[in-house]
Parts: C-alpha cells; structure tokens; sequence
C-alpha cells in the first residue's frame, strides 16, 4: 500500500513503520484518534469514518487547519511566492534568517511551513520563548519536487476525509463517547528518549513520570470499557530501560517491531545496546505475526 508523507520532518514520527502499524491496527475502525498527532503520519492514512487529529502544540493544529480549508495551488503559490520574497535557495542563510526573525515577530503560518522546508534536517524546534531557532540546512534543505508532491497528496487527503482537530493536552481530550469499534492510537514523548519536544524547555508542557503514569491510567480507563488503544513506545533506548512501562505492558499484547526481540526476556542482556520499539494494545491483531 502506498501511504501519504505528512509534509513535516517532525521528531519521532512513525511514516517508514506504518506497514507494520496498520497490521497490527484492526480493519474496520469507526473513530481514529491519533491523541499525539505530531506530524500526523498515522492518522491521515486511517480509513475510519472519523479521524481525531489532537497535539497539545498549537502551530502544528493550525498549519494542518490551514492546509485543509486552503485551495492546495493557493498553498502551493503562497509557498513560492515566500520562497521568492526571500530568495531562498539551499545557499542564502541570510535569507533563512530573515524569514525566521519576521516569523518570530508575526507568527505567520506560511512563514512558518517555509521555514520547516529550509531548516537544518527540516526540523522544527523552539526555545522556551516559543521562538523558532532550528539553524539553516545549508547545502542540504530546500523546497523540492518530492516535498510537493507529498505535499499535495497530504492536502488533498486533509480536504476528503472527516478529520477532526483539536489543541489540546491529552487528558483534555473528550473520549468519552468512544465504543467498541473505535481506536486511540497513542505516540506520546517516550519518558527514555527525550526530544527537543519534550525536554520542558520549548515553551509546551513537558513529558515525565507523571504524564506516563496519567497516559496509562487513561488507557486502562480505555480497556475497562471495552474501547480499543494502541500505543507506541520504547521500553530500552541507550542502555536505560522503562520499568514502568515494562511492568504495565504484562496486562496487554505487546508487538515488537523489531520481530527479532519478540522471544527475548525483559532483561536481555544486550538491552545496553538496543533501541526496542513496540506497540502495546488491548487486541489481537489479525495480520501482525511475531
């Protein structure tokens, strides 16, 4: 199956394992909710009848709410008509630097999404002021063919599905009326692993014990009702392992996405070495094999 590339390079984000979630994911699906969309990778290749777009970061909700209810060649144009403004090419630091301090002053969503294009591995990072500061990607980053034509596809996916959007925390999210045939899907920070997303200092709430602790009771809330979860993590990343997390998961199924662990022990003892991604949920999957 061919997916859809969200047009953000946005950390952690799930596009080259969507084979394997979706596999795991069940078929018929009447609400998606992808609780931290992020770059919202997952959620826009859902086929449920409703999709729930939520991120606590509110540029992200805008730029996709802009996306949809923006004609995708006027996107398009206003695009190039940035990169113009500013002549900006692979080269012109200066230019960069331009459009970044004019988008710290006006907070400008197109200025923003440009700015994304030409930053150093298309990353996107704040200071605790919420100022853009990801440096220039000189000779790397720059508006291309292949981003374009993710670009339109992701418009246009934006444009035909219900999709939903919401900013906010993910305890705020109304779940309530979720049932049997519904799905949240969770990539939160992983308490091991932390991002320039969620270090406390980017001006967004942080990610700690507690959140994880608040992220689990929530989904066990979810099981107690029957309404199905799916969530991504890690339990070992660079020698530190999530105990927690690794306790919680003996309740539910636990789906390796590197198949190569899925008969190892909790405390392999190569852990030190390795990165262990899983996919933790309350049902069996159909197509997903160990």
């Amino acid at each position: 199956m061919k997916y859809i590339k969200s047009p953000l390079n946005y950390t952690g984000g799930k596009y080259k394992l969507l084979n394997s979630l979706f596999k795991i994911f069940p078929k018929n699906i009447d609400t998606f909710v992808d609780l931290f969309a992020g770059g919202f990778n997952v959620g826009i290749n859902s086929s449920a009848k409703t999709i729930i777009c939520n991120d606590q970061i509110s540029y992200l909700i805008d730029l996709y709410k802009f996306l949809e209810m923006t004609p995708t060649e006027e996107v398009i144009d206003q695009i190039k008509n940035r990169i113009a403004e500013f002549k900006l090419t692979k080269q012109n630091v200066e230019g960069y630097n331009l459009l970044r301090d004019r988008y710290n002053t006006n907070k400008n969503i197109v200025d923003f999404f440009v700015l994304t294009f030409y930053s150093f591995n298309h990353q996107i990072r704040f200071n605790n002021n919420q100022k853009f500061n990801t440096p220039f990607g000189k000779d790397r980053s720059s508006y291309n063919d292949s981003i374009e034509k993710n670009l339109i596809a992701f418009c246009e996916a934006l444009k035909n599905k219900n999709i939903n959007f919401y900013n906010d925390d993910f305890l705020s999210v109304d779940l309530n009326t979720l049932g049997i045939n519904d799905l949240v899907y969770c990539d939160p920070p992983y308490l091991i692993s932390t991002g320039s997303y969620n270090d406390g200092k980017r001006g967004f709430k942080d990610w700690t014990e507690l959140e994880e602790c608040q992220l689990l009771n929530l989904l066990d809330g979810l099981n107690d009702r029957g309404v199905k979860f799916a969530l991504s993590n890690v339990l070992y990343h660079k020698g530190l392992s999530n105990d927690l997390l690794i306790e919680w998961s003996k309740k539910y199924k636990v789906y390796y996405l590197d198949k190569s662990y899925s008969n190892c022990s909790y405390h392999f003892k190569e852990r030190d070495a390795k990165t262990v991604e899983v996919v933790i949920t309350n049902f069996e999957s159909e197509d997903y094999v160990q």
